[in-house]
């Protein structure tokens, strides 16, 4: 009888822990991208306050994207050493940090800000996905979904109510970036429980480490994401200029960028829970791409009237591929910790790519003075997402030989 008491007691307690573990993940996802994506309403506030030129106030959004890079393959060694969810917790910690510096109101502690910011989303980025393979391992798609539909909302409203905020706060561009904080506290607050139950990876095979950087699967994904990290930072970057000169007014163009990251949200929930359930996702993969290469494509025709379709295809495809390459770091790998590796990789890669992607757009814009080119440019590299995607897709996970099982049964 003690014993039945016991353990309906210790599965009511592991209940309770999932249920707290999944509300700080949710909120953890939430800081993922409001630090960012809330910037670029304010850049021009910003400029003109720090008297910063226009390239200099670029780097406003280039320097969190080579932090992601720099960081990106150590946050796996970190959180090996120190456990995941202590390591998040102290990221949430320096997000914090970082967001108050940011706003201190001189161009030195800007950019100092900003590098903080960078490098604990980074940390963030990478061990997310490996934690939840680590805890949620069969439910893996629903939890990818429910993370990445968090990222995806806070991003799109971030961007719409920054100006607001620096109106509404009566602080200007510096109490609407600080606002964030507020956030990320709330998020180490309901965090604070996974201290007590964190666990330190065990009999950790560091050959699965090497492997990742030795497997063409691993690159594959990789590529897979980078290049969908590319599309979707060349969108944030000149969609709203492309539309611009496509004979929409200017704010119609930004009210078209928030509409398209409001049209990737369901996509971005679905595609995991799916794509957790099939034996393999090349297919996905590969319509992902395809709505990459048809809104790119319809952008370079430019008709007004196509423009709306176009969105649709870049919000679909945006929040499909951006979930896709989350879940391939779980679905590709043996366990959490070589998920972590992998995830540590792409992410580097991934973000010295997007870091690329609309510097080169926009020297191709200035060199040719037509948007054809660079969006040329972007349909190839949609083209080659296509072929990474469907490599990336196979049932086969890091490691497996030529000669093995699954390897064989990802081509039938």
């Amino acid at each position: 009888m003690n014993m039945n008491v016991n353990n309906n007691l210790a599965k009511e307690t592991t209940r309770g822990n999932d249920v707290w573990l999944i509300i700080g993940i949710i909120l953890l996802a939430t800081n993922f991208r409001p630090s960012l994506t809330s910037v670029g309403p304010l850049v021009n506030n910003i400029r003109d306050d720090l008297h910063l030129s226009n390239s200099v106030a670029g780097l406003i959004t280039t320097v969190p994207l080579i932090a992601f890079a720099i960081m990106s393959p150590l946050a796996p060694k970190l959180g090996r050493k120190f456990g995941s969810e202590l390591v998040l917790f102290l990221a949430l910690i320096f997000l914090i940090i970082g967001l108050l510096i940011r706003s201190s109101g001189s161009s030195g502690l800007l950019f100092a800000g900003t590098a903080i910011i960078g490098l604990a989303i980074a940390v963030c980025n990478v061990l997310l996905p490996a934690l939840i393979q680590q805890k949620f391992s069969k439910k893996v798609g629903l939890m990818t979904g429910l993370y990445t539909s968090a990222l995806g909302t806070f991003a799109a409203l971030a961007s719409g109510i920054s100006v607001p905020l620096s109106h509404g706060l009566g602080s200007g561009w510096r109490g609407s970036l600080v606002f964030w904080a507020v956030l990320a506290a709330a998020a180490a607050i309901i965090w604070i429980p996974q201290l007590r139950n964190r666990e330190k990876p065990k009999n950790i095979n560091m050959t699965e480490a090497k492997e990742v950087w030795r497997s063409p699967l691993a690159w594959q994904v990789t590529l897979f994401m980078g290049l969908q990290s590319l599309g979707f930072y060349v969108t944030v970057t000149w969609l709203p200029a492309i539309l611009h000169d496509r004979g929409l007014s200017v704010s119609t163009a930004g009210w078209t960028l928030s509409l398209l990251q409001f049209i990737s949200l369901p996509v971005s929930f679905l595609v995991p829970v799916l794509a957790a359930r099939l034996s393999h996702q090349k297919w996905l993969a590969a319509m992902t791409s395809f709505c990459y290469i048809a809104g790119f494509g319809g952008l370079m025709i430019g008709s007004k009237p196509l423009v709306i379709m176009c969105v649709i295809f870049l919000g679909l495809g945006q929040g499909a591929a951006l979930s896709l390459a989350l879940l391939l770091f779980g679905l590709r790998t043996k366990s959490a910790h070589q998920a972590a590796e992998l995830s540590g990789m792409a992410q580097s890669i991934g973000y010295l790519l997007a870091a690329v992607g609309p510097i080169l757009f926009g020297y191709l814009r200035d060199v040719t003075h037509t948007w054809i080119t660079p969006l040329l440019f972007i349909v190839i590299t949609s083209g080659l997402m296509l072929i990474s995607g469907i490599g990336a897709g196979r049932n086969k996970v890091v490691g497996d030989s030529p000669e093995s099982g699954e390897y064989l049964k990802a081509y039938r």
